[in-house]
């Protein structure tokens, strides 16, 4: 009598998990979109208004990027609030890469610590994408002014306290917050002048009407080389390429103006890391090109290229610096 072969259930088991084995190993895993795909725009948010610097250099990157890889770029301006219009926006859109935001240190380092409350999360809405310029200000004086080094500025003002002004292109910017720091950390009274702008404060110290500024290094430079201010220092880590001989404002005993500024590209939170690594290096390559290198330069800034993880961890140690100078000098804007 014939009998039938016998399958147990354990070996059923068995044959099934080696074929689930097998057809993981052999299945392709699944590879994210290309980026940028054909035909689908990338918009880029500059929250400046248009003509600005960073306006000027995020143009500059979107008409290389489209020039390499086909797809268009498009500048959507939204200023207003320190930055936080154009931010709210992009920490509100998919984190797909086609919605980017061009801005500077001030969206996530130190307006976090300056308003109460803010319409987005610096750090969950926000993906960090690539830090694009490293810049500094430098701090210049007025032709007319009664001294021409730093050394000099501090011993006027313990002198004459209260007696000398210093402009800002905004309370709360880069160049306010230096100015508090220069105040704190040699002890003197220096009068804060708040201006609508870079262009409107740099018209302010060239009149007379401030007598230093913490001015952007493309702006000082060119008036320097102009013969309308004085050089002081620049509020930097290291000494400037264009400025070799300019010791810095650490190296001539001031502690903390050090604090080096940036330009960014940052999309929404949680975009995908595989994603965030390819939209760096479409627009590394954009800013590698020796014509937006030359600009830079030119402008007294260094080209940067820090990708995802490196850029995450600038902005975070950049966060907590600005956020012990803001709290010791008691600054809080509504």
């Amino acid at each position: 009598m014939n009998r039938k072969p016998i399958f147990h259930l354990a070996g059923w088991a068995a044959a099934l998990s080696m074929l689930a084995c097998t057809a993981a190993v052999a299945a392709p895993s699944p590879q994210p979109e290309a980026w940028p795909a054909a035909g689908k725009p990338i918009r880029m948010v500059v929250p400046f208004p248009a003509g600005s610097g960073s306006d000027s250099l995020a143009r500059m990157l979107a008409a290389k990027v489209s020039q390499q890889t086909g797809a268009s770029v498009i500048i959507d301006n939204k200023p207003g609030a320190g930055t936080m219009i154009g931010a709210q926006d992009v920490a509100r859109a998919k984190p797909d890469g086609y919605t980017l935001l061009y801005t500077i240190v001030v969206t996530h380092t130190q307006n976090p610590h300056l308003y109460k409350k803010l319409p987005y999360d610096p750090v969950k809405d926000f993906t960090p994408v690539l830090q694009a310029v490293r810049s500094a200000t430098v701090l210049v004086a007025n032709n007319n002014a009664p001294f021409s080094t730093t050394a000099e500025l501090i011993a006027y003002a313990k002198a004459n306290p209260g007696k000398l002004n210093y402009a800002s292109y905004s309370a709360g910017s880069t160049s306010h917050l230096n100015g508090e720091i220069l105040k704190m950390k040699t002890g003197t009274d220096i009068v804060h002048v708040p201006y609508k702008g870079t262009a409107d404060a740099s018209r302010a110290l060239l009149a007379g009407d401030v007598q230093v500024y913490f001015d952007g290094t493309a702006t000082a430079v060119e008036n320097a080389r102009a013969g309308k201010v004085k050089l002081l220092g620049p509020a930097t880590d290291r000494r400037l390429s264009v400025l070799p001989e300019l010791p810095t404002l650490e190296e001539q005993g001031i502690e903390g103006l050090n604090i080096v500024g940036w330009q960014g590209i940052f999309g929404p939170g949680d975009m995908p890391p595989a994603l965030a690594e390819r939209v760096a290096q479409v627009f590394r390559a954009a800013l590698e090109t020796p014509e937006i290198t030359q600009t830079i330069l030119s402008q007294g800034n260094e080209v940067s290229g820090a990708g995802p993880k490196e850029f995450s961890a600038i902005v975070q140690r950049d966060s907590a610096r600005w956020g012990d100078v803001i709290r010791r000098i008691g600054l809080v804007l509504e």
